[in-house]
């Protein structure tokens, strides 16, 4: 069953902003299309024109949907005013509440899991479906918040887009020819709160459900994170503060045969995502369950619950919601 009125004209609020993120832009963008010369000359984040400009225009953005409201109060450096302009929004509102009754559906563009729970609120008590940026929460009581919620019958969707990176999708499928995986690592920069699930996201649907225990051996700018999973896999993933030459690069390593991939397009990632957000709007079907994104979340934490404890093993187990 759809969750929006129209499944056709879907009206979208883009809200938040936080320092280094420039989805408001980039994801705006990828509904409206965008104004090509104050979107390269002007926009903060350099990276997000140099994808868009290489896209046709007739394929850019996603059908049947629009960003029609957006709402930053400036924590990232940039103004609502300046993304309007660059992504094409018609509205630009004072306050985020504001959009309630306006829109279908809301996307909260901020990547600090901590701040969730109270962005989210409101939207989730008023009944509209929300899509909330990685991570979904960084810490017990607000993932059981949202699981909650989610039992409750309320609308959310969270996920890294790199659940949708094309270059890995293959081992989604199937990984026969390594034989039985043994080992797995991945790389990314950045801080493990915001950045760990991109490389945890990245994997997971090559190893599916089951993992065990996470062991963080490194510090708050170097974290390198051993899990185990009930594949009998050891999986590494490093998340270094200034390895910005180290995103999404992955290796699988089997009984039989190993690769080394890595990431490249963001745009199709990204638009995947979105696409993926308005699917599950349409049909009001998860686009896959929230059980991942619960697992996802607790290894999360559990990386950094070990971190804070001096390298202990942490189980899963352990993690609420148990």
């Amino acid at each position: 069953m759809s969750l929006v009125k129209d499944p056709d004209n879907i009206r979208l609020a883009v809200l938040g902003c936080t320092p280094g993120n420039g989805h408001p832009y980039s994801w705006s963008a990828m509904f409206n299309g965008y104004d090509r010369e104050a979107m390269t000359k002007e926009c903060p984040f350099a990276g997000i024109p140099q994808y868009l400009n290489k896209q046709p225009a007739e394929t850019l953005a996603i059908p049947g949907a629009k960003v029609t409201h957006i709402h930053c109060a400036g924590e990232g450096g940039f103004t609502a005013e300046h993304v309007a302009k660059c992504s094409l929004i018609p509205n630009v509102v004072e306050r985020a509440t504001d959009v309630i009754g306006q829109v279908d559906a809301v996307i909260i563009a901020t990547d600090l899991g901590y701040e969730h729970v109270e962005r989210a609120r409101p939207f989730v008590e008023a009944g509209l479906p929300v899509f909330i940026d990685k991570p979904l929460a960084d810490n017990e009581p607000d993932l059981k918040t949202f699981v909650d919620w989610v039992a409750a019958g309320k609308a959310i969707m969270s996920s890294s887009s790199m659940r949708y990176c094309k270059e890995f999708h293959p081992y989604h499928l199937s990984t026969y020819e390594l034989g039985d995986l043994r080992y797995v690592s991945i790389t990314t920069p950045k801080a493990w709160e915001t950045y760990g699930i991109h490389a945890l996201e990245a994997i997971y649907p090559i190893l599916g459900p089951g993992f065990l225990t996470a062991q963080n051996t490194g510090t708050k700018d170097r974290n390198v994170v051993h899990f185990t999973h009930r594949r009998g896999v050891d999986v590494i993933v490093t998340a270094i503060a200034d390895m910005f030459g180290g995103f999404g690069q992955l290796q699988l390593c089997g009984t039989a045969g190993s690769r080394a991939l890595a990431s490249g397009d963001t745009f199709y990632s990204f638009r995947a995502q979105l696409v993926a957000f308005i699917d599950y709007l349409r049909t009001g079907t998860h686009p896959f369950p929230f059980s991942e994104t619960v697992e996802l979340m607790k290894l999360v934490i559990a990386g950094r619950l070990s971190r804070e404890q001096g390298g202990r093993v942490v189980k899963l187990s352990e993690v609420e919601p148990r």
